[in-house]
């Protein structure tokens, strides 16, 4: 299912310079209440492929039209002498927009894609939660694991990102195990066949290494926030799978440019967001005007590629360029 890693001793140490300054941008952010997205109407190349198609490799169908409400839970989990707790949101029970409930009862019926986040170097999960909920809400399990070395309150030991992405298929597998998993809350819950992987800045660097030297082919789709693919390279492998591409201009410690770069590498359809008042994290994911943006944005973009709901790849272009705050590069 994987391909086999290989380091670049220069480009690691790139990578480590990167992203000595640090990756959470904002590491004391509160975590904000699930606000309901923007609601969606009921109803294989690298060339762009005809207006209003599914996404490369999922049929087409139509995303949840009503946001739901979301509830949290923790996994505990170890790979070799690796702990890795991973936090769950999920779509729930009960009214939405309020803030996540933990160990909510899922929502009643249907199976819900799934979304494995990467954190920041110095950062934890709960620090994206105003922008993870707002995906459990439109309709996706969303599994962020803590890394054992580049987690706040770990020894900081940043070259450990080259681990990552096999810590994300791991942590993955353990999670679809659930579905089958007598007496568990999300036991039928899952579509194992419709999982993405998104992450920020050293997480969104172990986010192209799960398309790259660490491809993992249960992977329909990707999410890359400030990202670069130091390291990691950009040999991407596989069957297509859409990326999309988020980056402020002014960022301060990914450089645009290597973002930039990065996404040009990519083969398959694909898209970049770009801020141009953005810095690293504060503009992409704590200020509320960026935020919506990027999270209108990235829900769409998920609809499209997981539930393969053509209406929401049309409304992306218009969202993403809302009150003049990002330009879109669109090949999707």
């Amino acid at each position: 299912m994987r391909r086999r890693r290989t380091r670049a001793p220069l480009a690691a140490a790139l990578l480590a310079a990167s992203l000595a300054a640090g990756c959470s941008g904002d590491t004391d952010r509160a975590a904000a209440p699930a606000e309901p997205p923007t609601p969606a109407p009921t109803a294989a190349a690298p060339t762009p492929p005809a207006p209003g198609s599914a996404a490369p490799g999922v049929p087409a169908g139509t995303a949840p039209s009503e946001a739901f409400a979301v509830g949290v839970r923790q996994l505990r989990l170890t790979r070799d002498d690796r702990p890795l707790p991973v936090t769950v949101w999920y779509p729930a029970r009960g009214s939405a927009g309020g803030a996540a409930e933990r160990s909510a009862p899922p929502a009643a019926t249907g199976r819900f894609p799934v979304v494995m986040f990467s954190h920041g170097l110095g950062s934890r999960p709960d620090e994206y939660a105003a922008l993870l909920t707002r995906w459990a809400a439109a309709g996706f399990v969303v599994a962020a694991p803590t890394f054992p070395h580049t987690a706040k309150g770990g020894d900081g030991r940043m070259l450990d990102v080259l681990n990552q992405p096999a810590d994300v298929s791991y942590a993955l597998t353990r999670l679809l195990a659930l579905d089958t998993v007598d007496g568990d809350p999300l036991r039928g819950r899952l579509a194992a066949d419709r999982v993405a992987a998104a992450g920020h800045s050293a997480g969104a660097v172990t986010t192209i290494g799960l398309f790259t030297g660490g491809r993992d082919d249960r992977l329909r789709a990707g999410v890359v926030l400030a990202g670069t693919a130091l390291g990691v390279g950009t040999a991407f492998a596989g069957a297509a799978a859409p990326q999309l591409f988020v980056h402020g201009e002014a960022d301060e410690v990914v450089a645009y440019a290597s973002g930039r770069a990065a996404y040009e590498k990519v083969p398959w359809p694909k898209a970049m967001l770009s801020l141009p008042k953005g810095d690293h994290g504060r503009a992409l994911l704590a200020d509320d005007d960026s935020l919506r943006v990027v999270s209108d944005t990235t829900v769409e973009f998920l609809r499209w590629t997981l539930y393969g709901d053509a209406a929401a790849k049309r409304r992306l272009p218009t969202g993403a360029t809302r009150g003049n705050l990002a330009t879109l590069d669109d090949r999707l």
